[in-house]
């Protein structure tokens, strides 16, 4: 399976997964500037949420794909949910925050197999 359909599946089950935790799905694959957000949601708080989905198939390497997330993509990560507020401060509610989320799936034939949601990344 190539990584673009390993993604979009990644994503397609992460976008499941905030649904089904009632999450309000706001959009998917936003792009700012050079950057990309895969998922903006809201939380069953109200708190905005900037989701980085990191997928990958099973094997036994040992390698989880949150060890995908490099500092530099940390850093692009913050750099788009900033500019992204900067034009739409109406959606950061004041008394309420944002924040940064990692959700990593492991498929397993094209299966979700494993996935971990890690808050305020």
């Amino acid at each position: 399976m190539k990584n673009i359909e390993t993604g979009k599946i990644g994503e397609n089950i992460a976008c499941q997964y905030l649904l089904k935790n009632s999450y309000l799905v706001l959009a998917r694959n936003h792009k700012e500037r050079f950057d990309e957000i895969d998922i903006i949601a809201r939380d069953h708080h109200g708190v905005l949420v900037f989701c980085e989905v990191k997928t990958s198939n099973y094997n036994n390497s040992g390698f989880m794909p949150e060890d995908n997330l490099s500092p530099a993509k940390r850093q692009k990560m913050v750099r788009a949910s900033n500019i992204f507020l900067a034009r739409r401060p109406e959606l950061a509610r004041e008394n309420i925050g944002w924040r940064i989320d990692l959700i990593a799936i492991v498929l397993e034939n094209s299966k979700l197999a494993d996935l971990h949601h890690y808050e305020n990344i």
